[in-house]
């Protein structure tokens, strides 16, 4: 273990870090996106004032870290103030250099060394958006500490998995899980240190 990470790692046991949370849907069948991206089946649990618990979700975070795919395709079908409402930092993960835009930093460096300095910073949690590459090497060096989950009534058969093989095993602890009358269920866990 490098100098760096040792005493990165005593300061993370002396002082309280942020949280990092997964929010994220997927289908019965653990699919996040049907092929080419396509995330049309959330369309099938849209229903007019009724946000499944994001916007509480988000009031308790400042730092978004999401893949640039999914960066992408928000700001397509949504828009720039989806993520960047000028109250929080973005991280998009990505291989390509770009300049910072407002509050958005296009980052290529490497993501657990980014998780470890933003968790001992001051603030409230982060909130991983996604994609499953950037969830996946989140797992692989287990850094997220709590997953919302909202499972969507369809199996797609195909697409992108949430969760992938090559990672170590954690058990999580079961926290709720919510229904709703449009099938959607929404599971809380976090993971057992």
């Amino acid at each position: 273990m490098t100098c760096l990470k040792v005493n990165l790692q005593k300061q993370l046991n002396l002082k309280k870090m942020r949280k990092i949370s997964l929010f994220i849907a997927m289908s019965l069948d653990g699919y996040i996106a049907k092929p080419n991206d396509d995330l049309s089946y959330l369309k099938l649990v849209e229903k007019a004032g009724e946000d499944y618990g994001y916007e509480e979700f988000t009031s308790k975070i400042d730092t978004i870290i999401i893949g640039r795919k999914t960066y992408d395709y928000v700001l397509n079908e949504i828009g720039a103030s989806h993520y960047d409402n000028g109250q929080r930092d973005i991280y998009v993960i990505t291989r390509t250099e770009r300049p910072q835009v407002g509050r958005t930093i296009f980052y290529t460096g490497d993501l657990t060394e980014l998780v470890d300095r933003l968790k001992l910073e001051d603030g409230k949690n982060i909130y991983c958006d996604g994609g499953a590459e950037v969830i996946n090497e989140l797992l692989k060096h287990e850094l997220i500490d709590e997953f919302i989950i909202s499972v969507i009534p369809v199996l797609l058969g195909d697409g992108t998995r949430l969760f992938k093989d090559g990672r170590p095993d954690q058990t999580l602890e079961f926290i709720t899980a919510k229904t709703f009358d449009t099938g959607l269920v929404q599971l809380y866990y976090k993971r057992k240190k």
